[in-house]
């Protein structure tokens, strides 16, 4: 609500603004302009999402998402000792983590919002958040980038000379990002241990 009010507020100034000094054409110009680049770039995005979505519904349709899960068991069975026992969660937690390993952003979402919806039956279906279901939280936000899809699309639609450039960099900014998460959540934990819902 409070985000609306920022956004309508600069909006209208804006608005006023070029009216006052007389810009009222370049900034109309200026708009359909943008609003033409969005329309392009979210067209281009759409189809690298569909590609790399079509790819991961084969590979979990090829029974290839158990092969997946087994090869990041070692590392889901320590950061999520409960979920990795049920075989379920343990897929849906290892297809978010390779969407995400993929630079895939949002074609991870689904994946990721099932790994928590068991995580939280495996809870007892408790309100309270399980330091899996941070740990898990962490994990997703920070995501090891091996192949940042999103990134590079977005840099090839900006006409970038070399748009995976960016592969190293964004490889290692995002370890560091995910040790450091990992590191906190599991310092952390211990402290503010889970309450019952009111």
């Amino acid at each position: 609500m409070c985000l609306n009010i920022v956004w309508a507020v600069m909006i209208l100034f804006s608005a006023v603004c070029a009216v006052v000094l007389g810009r009222g054409a370049l900034v109309l110009d200026a708009a359909m302009q943008g609003a033409d680049g969005a329309v392009t770039l979210v067209l281009s995005l759409c189809a690298m999402f569909a590609l790399w979505s079509g790819i991961m519904k084969v590979v979990e349709a090829a029974g290839q998402q158990d092969v997946l899960s087994r090869l990041l068991l070692p590392v889901v069975s320590r950061l999520f000792p409960q979920a990795s026992r049920s075989q379920q969660c343990r897929n849906a937690v290892t297809a978010n983590l390779t969407a995400n390993m993929l630079g895939l952003g949002n074609a991870a979402t689904p994946a990721g919002l099932k790994a928590v919806g068991l995580m939280k039956e495996l809870n007892g279906d408790s309100l309270v958040a399980s330091d899996e279901m941070c740990m898990f939280l962490v994990v997703n936000m920070s995501s090891i980038q091996l192949l940042p899809a999103s990134v590079i699309s977005l840099r090839a639609a900006a006409g970038s000379a070399n748009p995976v450039d960016i592969l190293l960099p964004a490889f290692l900014a995002t370890l560091v990002s995910t040790l450091f998460g990992v590191a906190a959540a599991r310092l952390l934990a211990p402290l503010f241990p889970p309450k019952k819902p009111l």
